[in-house]
């Protein structure tokens, strides 16, 4: 079996041909759909593109039709790793999938979506600054839609939900091809009936296995593009830019957010000094982050223009450091570089606790955990948008700062 963008699907051992189509049972509307499985030929790896069949005359819900790629082609190639390839693969991917399903899955997971619902929340708000409508909508690395449910339909019309985690995508939904989704492959798309969505959205919505590595949408499908703490664990972050911005309409824009460098400091210099102390040495045990002065460029490179970076923190207190590595799990935020470390010694993470206790704890005995998250905001180059000043056409000089307020009096005074 071969991970794709669209999970496990079925490969030949000899060529690596993708098998042409998979039939999916019928959906909650009570209507079989046909799913044609294409690879994605310009990345490094093979990935899948599905496209929803017709040839019988169906149609895709709400106008998803032709969305998800053209006519399959079946070029034989294998996922070849090459130096490139293995100097970014710093995360394994299927273990994050696997952490994921496994957090949705436990009692009361709800109670770990305080940082997601937030953030979501913070990202709806930047949606709702730009003043248009936007037809079309994605959202990457969704869960069950922790954006979309702060959105209305006056501001997005459809959505896209996307997530790796399938578990993550269909949590608090009853869906009655779920055991046919499993037998085949993980490839799931699903419609919104009557029920409501995950979140509780108005908005029309369509739910895909989605790897945010290989993202197998068409060139210009979408108006807007959003994620929501899911990009840190990407291998090739270049890479995905660039997969965002090809599938953006001219003029659409990209809204995304992600964990910072210093998120949980705390905890990781607990552990790396209880490492010392205890053991002679440490180990990573906190998944590398990408620096604030780095987005900007790759957002630039990848073909973004009029850039928003900023962060922000958001510091939660917990009684422990045990209580913080509990709710990292419940939120499928652990550790999964492939240089992890699976075990920690117990007198270690005693160590660490105390440590923990000791540098960072409050009067009150409770310690906090704190969360940067880098916020983005890019957009698709349009012949409609500003464009820079033509150099030395400044009728100002910086150095007339001081005196603005005089200048706007004397320019209005001319005019007038």
């Amino acid at each position: 079996m071969l991970y794709t963008s669209a999970g496990r699907l079925p490969l030949c051992e000899r060529c690596f041909s993708l098998y042409r189509s998979l039939r999916v049972a019928a959906s909650t509307q009570g209507w079989p759909r046909e799913l044609h499985v294409a690879p994605y030929t310009q990345g490094r790896h093979n990935r899948a593109q599905l496209v929803p069949s017709t040839q019988s005359g169906e149609k895709a819900p709400m106008g998803y039709g032709g969305l998800l790629g053209a006519e399959p082609s079946f070029p034989c190639r294998r996922s070849a790793s090459s130096t490139a390839a293995s100097a970014l693969n710093v995360f394994d991917r299927q273990m994050k999938r696997r952490q994921k399903d496994w957090a949705v899955s436990q009692p009361g997971a709800h109670h770990c979506d305080y940082l997601r619902e937030e953030v979501g929340e913070r990202i709806a708000d930047r949606v709702f600054d730009i003043a248009r409508t936007f037809p079309f909508a994605l959202d990457l690395g969704s869960g069950r839609g922790y954006i979309s449910q702060h959105l209305t339909k006056d501001i997005v019309e459809r959505f896209v939900h996307a997530d790796l985690s399938e578990k993550a995508l269909v949590r608090q939904l009853p869906f009655s091809a779920a055991s046919a989704v499993k037998a085949l492959s993980r490839v799931l798309i699903s419609t919104r009936s009557s029920q409501r969505n995950l979140a509780a959205s108005e908005i029309p919505s369509v739910r895909v296995i989605v790897d945010e590595e290989f993202v197998p949408f068409k060139e210009n499908t979408f108006d807007l593009v959003v994620s929501s703490l899911s990009l840190h664990w990407v291998n090739d972050l270049p890479r995905a830019f660039q997969e965002i911005h090809r599938i953006l309409k001219p003029d659409g824009v990209f809204i995304g957010a992600m964990y910072g460098g210093e998120t949980l400091f705390e905890l990781r210099c607990s552990l790396q000094l209880a490492e010392i102390e205890r053991e002679g040495g440490f180990s990573p045990h906190i998944s590398p982050f990408t620096a604030v002065t780095d987005l900007g460029n790759l957002m630039g490179r990848a073909g973004f223009n009029m850039l928003t970076v900023d962060a922000d923190e958001i510091q939660i207190q917990y009684p422990g450091m045990f209580e913080v590595m509990k709710d990292l799990q419940g939120m499928g935020e652990s550790n999964c570089a492939w240089n992890r470390r699976s075990l920690l010694h117990r007198d270690s993470m005693i160590a660490a606790a105390a440590i923990y206790q000791d540098m960072y704890g409050e009067e009150d005995g409770t310690v906090p955990a704190t969360f940067q998250v880098y916020y983005m905001i890019g957009w698709k180059p349009h012949e409609s948008q500003a464009k820079p000043a033509k150099r030395g056409s400044a009728t100002v000089s910086f150095g007339d700062l001081k005196k603005v307020k005089e200048i706007v009096s004397e320019t209005r005074t001319e005019e007038k």
